[in-house]
């Protein structure tokens, strides 16, 4: 047992460790590029646009040719979250149904290399002479507050452009408590601007911590099951325990990538929902 602890250890850590540009010294820290992260992350973009603007291109108006397949699939999204963006937002900006289904499609999918067996890309990047390699970008807390982090500015531009600066400056400082009296709203001000102030910090930084906490422990789960097998390798096959226990990692990993499966769709629908959320309030005036 003494002789394996350096090896899980070591399995362990490699699993957590990025192909970067520096040693992450922080807990953010923007000025380290994560190259795995930025190379998913792009791949995956083009992936979801590439396929969209296909279907797109090939979709047809006609009634005789009712759509079918890929096509079928991409225009059930799109209706769906056309549907979940009419029930939350009931302005007329175009650019949300956009940002929401891509978001949705782009956080799916970054959330979906996550049953990617925990080796098989680790371990091709091996052969070419990278030593490290992380295949999902949503547990990357640059990545994740990346893209919190653009909901955020999106946030503060529509409430400045929609209430104007005045007006998103009196929600900062004027609520939650009011008065009719000018002294006395006056004296609540700075209590007003701090209560505000956490509220309104605490919305990106919920949002990149809750996807990164979900996708990440589900990922230390898939590392984990795979270290039940990790100090036999195939060896274990020549005895009866090896079978059993590979065929126990492979009954655990199954079960776990199932359940998996909801909670990276879940995590995907949250993200997407609560950004329709928090760009509704900025357009709204009361």
């Amino acid at each position: 047992m003494a002789a394996a602890k350096p090896q899980i250890g070591g399995y362990i850590l490699e699993h957590l460790t990025f192909l970067t540009n520096k040693p992450q010294t922080t807990l953010v820290n923007f000025t380290v590029i994560d190259y795995d992260t930025v190379f998913f992350s792009v791949l995956l973009a083009v992936l979801f646009a590439g396929s969209f603007y296909w279907v797109a291109r090939r979709a047809s108006g006609s009634v005789k040719s009712a759509p079918r397949g890929f096509q079928s699939f991409v225009e059930m999204i799109v209706e769906w979250v056309d549907a979940q963006v009419r029930d939350v937002y009931h302005g007329t900006n175009r650019l949300i149904a956009p940002l929401a289904l891509t978001i949705f499609c782009w956080v799916y999918l970054f959330n979906f290399m996550d049953l990617v067996p925990v080796d098989l890309l680790p371990d091709l990047a091996k052969t070419v002479g990278l030593a490290h390699l992380k295949v999902v970008p949503s547990t990357d807390l640059n990545g994740v507050f990346g893209l919190s982090l653009t909901v955020f500015v999106l946030m503060i531009f529509y409430s400045i452009k929609v209430k104007g600066p005045l007006g998103f400056l009196g929600e900062l400082t004027l609520h939650p408590f009011s008065s009719k009296n000018k002294l006395v709203q006056a004296l609540f001000v700075p209590v007003n601007f701090i209560l505000e102030s956490v509220t309104l910090i605490a919305r990106p930084v919920s949002l990149a911590l809750r996807l990164f906490g979900n996708i990440f422990a589900g990922e230390m789960i898939f590392v984990l099951l795979a270290l039940l097998t990790l100090e036999h390798g195939y060896a274990g096959l020549a005895s009866v325990s090896g079978w059993g226990l590979m065929l126990l990692q492979a009954l655990l990993t199954f079960v776990w990538g199932v359940f998996h499966l909801l909670i990276i769709t879940i995590q995907a629908f949250i993200f997407m929902v609560l950004t329709i959320v928090y760009l509704a309030m900025a357009h709204e005036h009361h």
